[in-house]
């Protein structure tokens, strides 16, 4: 079964960079997917039941949160590795993302390197 991440961000260089940062996953296999906006990210979860969900907190439609917490209490999502990424650096932002599910809450501007490291322990895959 092909490995897959979904990336959501209504900025277009954040989705690029994004997937610029993750592109050396594509050569071992996995598929990067990409959205603009919180249903889009929410419906390509729903058909293609990601492994690892990256998501902006403030986008049209559903915010980041609602995906997420969407994502979490849905059972068919146990396995789904979420990363809340924005920059709303907050503690009451960071205590909402614990309380819709976040897996994890990171804060733009981000290390690359630090996605990439993530990105492969919750994969399971060496790039």
């Amino acid at each position: 079964m092909t490995k897959k991440i979904l990336i959501a961000d209504d900025e277009v260089f954040i989705r690029a960079l994004l997937e610029q940062t993750l592109e050396d996953f594509t050569s071992v296999g996995v598929q990067v997917l990409s959205v603009g906006n919180g249903q889009d990210a929410w419906d390509v979860a729903q058909a293609d039941h990601p492994d690892l969900v990256i998501l902006d907190v403030m986008m049209p439609g559903l915010s980041g949160y609602e995906v997420c917490q969407r994502i979490k209490s849905d059972p068919a999502f146990s396995h789904t590795h979420v990363v809340m990424l924005t920059a709303r650096g907050q503690d009451t932002d960071r205590l909402h993302g614990v309380e819709v599910g976040a897996d994890e809450y990171v804060t733009k501007p981000f290390d690359p390197d630090y996605l990439i490291e993530r990105a492969a322990d919750v994969l399971g895959i060496e790039v």
